[in-house]
This record gives C-alpha cells, sequence and structure tokens, in this order.
C-alpha cells in the first residue's frame, strides 16, 4: 500500500498545533480547551486505530476493480492520470461531503467531526470512525477510469493533508486565493451552525465545485461552531457511537419497514408524522458546553494521553510488520484509556474504576508483550 503519509505526518499536526496555541496567546485569544482539544484529538485516534484493521479490505476492493473492471488505463499517461486524480479526488469529496449532510445514512458517520464547539487544528483531527466506509463507494469511479491504486493514495492523502490547515480562527480572508481554493475563512462558514451557513462550503481543496453547484457562503456573520443539537460529552467513545445510536432509534421507532428504510435515507433535519409535533432546533447560543476538570486531573490525563498518542503513532508506521497479537493488544488499550479519559473528564462514576483496571491490564500486557 505504501507508506501510511497521515502517520508521517502526525509530528508536525503538533507542532502546527503548538505554534497556533503560541500564536493565539500572543493575541490573547482562547482558542483551545483542554476536554475540547482531547476529544477531538481522541476521535482521531480511534478512526486510526480501527482503521488499521480495515485498510486493507478498504484498499483491496479499489485494487480489484482497478485490476479486473478498469475501463481505460490513465497510468500509461502520468501526467494526465496525476491531474485527473488529484481533480477526481477533490470533486468525488464534494459529492461525498455534500451527501454526507444529506442523508442519514451517512451523516450518522460524518457528524462527529461537526460535534466541537471550538475550531482550531485539534478540531480537524476529529474524524469518525465510518467515514472511510462511506466514502470509499464514492472512489471507485477513479477505479473504472484507471487511476493507480497509490495514485489514488497519494492523491487522496493529499486532499486530507491539505484539509488540516484550514480549520483556524486566527488566519483571516486570504484575497484573490479564497475564490478558487478553500481556505480557512470558507470552512468556518462550514463548521458553523448559523441558519445562514448551514450545509455550505463542501469542498476539499477547491471552492470552485461550490460555487458551480450552488453551495457557496462567504463568511460575515460570526460563526457559531457545533451541530444544531449540541453534543454534549467529551467521551470520544460516545461522540463516534452517539449519532448511529441516534438514528437507529429514530428508525426503530417507525411503524412500517418502510418509514424505517426512510429514515436512513432521509436528511438529518426530517420529521415524519409518527414522531408527533416536531421539536425544532434550539434557538442560537454561542455558549459552549463545559466542564470543570480539576488541574491536576488534567495533567494525569496530558502525561497518560501522551504516551497513547505514541503507541498509536507506532501501530500506524509499522502495523504490517508488528506480531498480530501486539496489534490487537495495543488497539485494545488504546480503545480502553480513551473511555477510560472520556469518562474521568465528564465526571462519571465508572472511569475511576475503569481507569485503574485499565493501569493494570496495560502494565500486564507489557510483561505479556515482551
Amino acid at each position: 500500500m505504501g507508506p501510511n503519509y497521515i502517520a508521517l505526518a502526525v509530528p508536525f499536526f503538533f507542532l502546527l498545533m503548538g505554534i497556533e496555541l503560541l500564536v493565539a496567546r500572543r493575541r490573547r485569544r482562547v482558542v483551545y480547551r483542554f476536554e475540547d482539544a482531547l476529544t477531538d484529538v481522541s476521535c482521531g485516534v480511534t478512526q486510526q486505530i480501527i482503521v488499521l484493521f480495515a485498510n486493507g479490505a478498504l484498499f483491496g476492493i479499489y485494487l480489484w476493480i482497478y485490476n479486473h473492471a478498469r475501463l481505460v488505463d490513465l497510468g500509461k499517461h502520468p501526467a494526465a492520470a496525476w491531474v485527473v486524480a488529484l481533480f477526481g479526488v477533490d470533486f468525488i469529496y464534494y459529492w461525498w461531503h455534500r451527501t454526507s449532510h444529506r442523508v442519514n445514512l451517512l451523516w450518522a458517520a460524518h457528524a462527529v467531526h461537526h460535534q466541537s464547539e471550538d475550531y482550531n487544528l485539534a478540531v480537524a483531527l476529529r474524524q469518525a470512525v465510518l467515514t472511510p466506509f462511506t466514502s470509499l463507494p464514492f472512489s471507485l469511479p477513479l477505479a473504472l477510469i484507471g487511476i493507480p491504486p497509490l495514485m489514488f493514495v497519494v492523491a487522496d492523502s493529499v486532499s486530507t493533508l491539505y484539509q488540516f490547515w484550514i480549520h483556524t480562527e486566527l488566519v483571516g480572508r486570504l484575497g484573490p486565493l479564497e475564490a478558487v481554493l478553500n481556505t480557512p475563512s470558507h470552512h468556518r462558514v462550514h463548521h458553523a451552525r448559523n441558519p445562514e451557513y448551514i450545509d455550505r462550503n463542501y469542498g476539499a481543496i477547491l471552492i470552485i465545485w461550490d460555487r458551480l453547484f450552488g453551495t457557496f457562503a462567504p463568511e460575515h456573520a460570526p460563526p457559531v461552531f457545533g451541530i444544531t443539537r449540541p453534543f454534549r460529552s467529551f467521551n470520544s467513545i460516545r461522540a463516534q457511537l452517539q449519532p448511529v445510536i441516534e438514528v437507529v432509534a429514530t428508525s426503530l421507532r417507525a411503524p412500517r419497514l418502510a418509514e424505517r428504510l426512510r429514515v436512513w435515507l432521509a436528511p438529518p433535519e426530517r420529521t415524519f408524522s409518527w414522531e408527533g409535533a416536531p421539536a425544532g432546533p434550539p434557538p442560537l447560543d454561542a455558549a459552549k458546553f463545559t466542564v470543570r476538570v480539576a488541574p491536576r486531573l488534567q495533567r494525569y490525563i496530558w502525561v497518560n494521553f501522551a504516551l497513547v498518542i505514541a503507541a498509536t503513532f507506532v501501530l500506524m508506521m509499522w502495523s504490517e510488520s508488528l506480531p498480530r497479537r501486539t496489534l490487537l493488544c495495543g488497539a485494545a488499550l488504546i480503545l480502553l484509556a480513551l473511555l477510560s479519559f472520556g469518562g474521568l473528564v465528564d465526571g462519571r462514576r465508572w472511569a475511576r474504576p475503569v481507569e485503574l483496571g485499565r493501569v493494570a491490564i496495560t502494565a500486564v500486557a507489557l510483561v505479556w508483550l515482551v
């Protein structure tokens, strides 16, 4: 499959986040909160850990179509293939992204990325476990037209890495570049829940698709970030599960099978007659959900979370060469740690016993693996 470009970029992600934090302090602005940043990065860790076990299958589907069903072979013309790959990935991303906001089946996955009420580089890492699976069908036409698999992986990684830097409040308008490129200003609009900003600016690298297909909106009013029904927790495991559980619960309340299917295909704001009178979204409120975390607990979590990040980086970089039991054990311990940290931040009663158990299990696992 080639190198894991996302894993290679991890140190630079944290370096840029540190620079953003320093610039914000110099400007006397608060753009990071401990609990929210922890949840953002934890969601990204969760996605990368789960995808370690699915990457082979996902890549295999693209590879099989390329080898057995491609209509042309653009690989014979590398220059043209690179142009088609880069523009094709961007175009397909626009339509996957737009559909993810308009169909519950896909929104249940993508909503994770929009839950944060802050907007900073850490939010770029707040990714959903299910989005690699929902985006794959949109990418398969590139295999049909003969984009070589490794070329697709590179183009897709370029798109992902570009989108990291546009998650910031500290970069203003960028003049003529705003006409062509997706910029922090454009993407702030996309993450806002102001009524006039909802479902706008879906682009990845280019904003031209939004301008062509009528989904563009410029930034004018101050954006209020998050989703219309706020996610009131800082548990990254719950963040991944709750949107899916909500759609499942709604579909199970439907009186007939056809109605249950309609729930999954409906837009997120749709209400149904059998639900009773619609409640509607709450009024726009810029106040953010927050919790109080004692400084000592914050320090404890940061130290342990740094170890989790290091372990995740090792698994991402060397997953193909590590023994299977090491990979499985490491992944399970990382997910348990994230569950425990989220519970501690949320102040759940079960969190301290779980954390004590996690530390004990980790010690035993290290002895067993070594």
